[in-house]
């Protein structure tokens, strides 16, 4: 207490008694990806549509059998699944059981068809594939100076420069020198890779070699690690494994994780962080996880390193994992979920079913499913969607520009949309998918009948929109009153609301009085969420209640340094079923 010695008026500050709680975000969302260190983007190729040959016999009279190797025009050319495209007679060739390989050895890249699926004698093979065009490097490699004079050897011109690439093609036809700006006869110039040293220099002939201060450009071809097997050579590195960037536009993720590529996973992950900023996202976490060893599925080490990063980022509020239907990492986002107690996940549903049943959606996978375990900490989205493909000219197969992607990056945005536009009560559906042009697999009402109940939310094409059709927790009915999305993601949001804004009533003096400040300032929180349409109810007094007294906080709950606040909320429900009851009238004067 101030100690007053003097008469007179005093006027002092006094702390308010109401602390305002402030809703926290539930917009900013936080994507895994799983994905080598270095990937390609475009420019990396060209399409080559290329007549093959006619299926013919082989082996000697008595065993002839039909052909299944072919060789192709150009060498190395790309043998991932999406970058090629094989044709017997027009017709399309299953990609497991045409395949495309580089054999390194005799420098020559083959189309391999599985006996089952030889081409007849006669059968005309067409190939579309991408033969890879190594990074065309243009550098000032110096300017002419003279060699000073040793000895008996006079002074001469420099003869040699080095490159600032190792390694890189030294074949004819594969770079040029230019001095002073202009093109210099290569007959007299030789690129050589000096593999002892790891350099790559030019070497003039004595008589070509360029005059003093004249400047000297080269353009060349930089190859691929000679120890190994010729690939497709990286273009972009991206950022350390398990280190969590913070993007706000999709310039500053294509500088962190590389703009679209043909790498599948890099891809679904780019078209996701674009569908979320495209949707109405405007803040997001990324973070890339090292794959495994011969499998493109998560390593579960780098995979915890990554989401305990997450953990320490209190803004998340949305996990997702574009394109990952591994139950492993499913698992892990959701306990995840669970253990922050602030987030909730979205997932993917397949690219097709299982046995292309859409029954399989509503197992789990230990039965032979494709749905994740039973959970009101997550949703997941079914079927993917096609959005238009920037890359479609380095790709075969993709002749109407269009490619299917997972769904849950659009998704996560369009929670953002609806949380700024309406609130997190409300339920993201019935809401356009921007950016979307069509549906991989589409659905009829019929179909969505048997998948709606176990929270297998479809996205459908409505009135000539592509709209999300569900809003349901993963197991649908099984979650009993958190089986809706806007009701699990309202109560995350009201915990942790009150979470972060009740930290200041740690060590306070544990008295009627502090009780009372905690009911007032829950209260007045509540109020705001009631009149913003988040509880149910005419008055205040219906929509929640807020208990913090003696009843709550007897002696013996005091002696354990707790105090307890009881807090009950009525939070709305989504119209998800609308039903008019129409019947004939036969008018008042009946």
């Amino acid at each position: 207490m101030p100690e007053y010695l003097s008469p007179g008026v005093y006027v002092e500050e006094v702390p308010s008694a109401v602390k305002p709680i402030a809703g926290v975000s539930t917009s900013t969302a936080g994507f895994i990806g799983v994905f080598p260190d270095q990937i390609s983007i475009p420019p990396f190729g060209l399409v080559e549509d290329e007549v093959i040959g006619k299926g013919e016999e082989v082996g000697t009279e008595a065993q002839k059998k039909p052909r299944t190797s072919f060789d192709l025009a150009n060498y190395p050319v790309s043998t991932d699944p999406n970058t090629f495209e094989i044709q017997v007679n027009s017709q399309v060739v299953a990609k497991t059981k045409a395949r495309v390989i580089n054999d390194d050895a005799n420098k020559k890249s083959r189309v391999v068809f599985d006996e089952d699926a030889a081409p007849q004698v006669g059968s005309n093979i067409k190939g579309k594939y991408i033969s890879i065009i190594r990074p065309v490097i243009n550098e000032k490699i110096g300017k002419g100076e003279e060699v000073a004079a040793t000895g008996t050897e006079p002074k001469t011109l420099k003869t040699t420069f080095d490159l600032a690439s190792y390694p890189v093609l030294t074949g004819q036809g594969t770079f040029e020198i230019r001095i002073k700006g202009v093109a210099a006869d290569t007959s007299k110039i030789e690129l050589k890779n000096d593999t002892a040293n790891r350099k790559s220099r030019v070497v003039f002939k004595q008589e070509a070699a360029p005059a003093k201060d004249d400047e000297i450009t080269a353009d060349y071809i930089r190859g691929g690690d000679p120890s190994k097997p010729a690939s497709l050579q990286p273009a972009f590195k991206a950022v350390a494994t398990e280190q969590v960037k913070l993007c706000t536009n999709f310039t500053d993720y294509k500088k962190a994780f590389g703009d679209f590529s043909i790498d599948s996973n890099q891809s679904n992950l780019t078209h996701a962080v674009y569908g979320f900023f495209n949707n109405g996202g405007t803040r997001c976490y990324v973070v890339r996880v090292k794959p495994q060893e011969n499998s493109g599925n998560a390593d579960a080490k780098s995979l915890a390193k990554a989401l305990e990063a997450f953990e320490r980022i209190d803004d998340i509020a949305i996990v997702a994992a574009p394109g990952i239907t591994d139950d492993t990492v499913r698992d892990a986002v959701v306990a995840h979920c669970r253990r922050t107690g602030n987030r909730f996940a979205v997932f993917d549903g397949p690219l097709t079913p299982t046995g292309g049943k859409l029954e399989s959606l509503t197992a789990i996978k230990a039965a032979r499913g494709d749905m994740p375990k039973v959970t009101d900490y997550a949703a997941w989205y079914f079927p993917w969607i096609k959005v238009a493909n920037p890359i479609a000219q380095y790709v075969p197969g993709s002749s109407d520009g269009t490619v299917a992607v997972p769904p849950s990056g659009h998704v996560a945005g369009i929670y953002a949309r609806v949380d700024t536009e309406r609130g997190v009560h409300k339920a993201p559906a019935n809401e356009p998918i921007l950016g979307a042009l069509d549906v991989a697999r589409p659905l009829s009402k019929a179909e969505q009948d048997g998948l709606n109940p176990y929270g297998v939310n479809c996205i459908r094409m409505l009135n000539n929109n592509i709209l999300v059709w569900g809003a349901r927790t993963i197991g649908g009915n099984s979650n009993a009153d958190l089986k809706y999305i806007s009701v699990r993601r309202t109560l995350l949001f009201l915990r942790e609301s009150i979470d972060r804004g009740t930290q200041w009533v740690v060590f306070e003096p544990n008295t009627p009085a502090l009780w009372q400040k905690i009911t007032r300032n829950a209260s007045a929180f509540l109020t705001n969420a009631w009149r913003g349409g988040a509880l149910f109810g005419n008055t205040p007094q219906e929509a929640f209640y807020v208990k913090c007294d003696a009843e709550t906080n007897p002696q013996s709950v005091r002696d354990q340094g707790e105090v307890v606040t009881e807090i009950g909320v009525a939070i709305v429900r989504p119209a998800e079923f609308v039903i008019f009851r129409l019947s004939q009238w036969a008018g008042p004067g009946a």
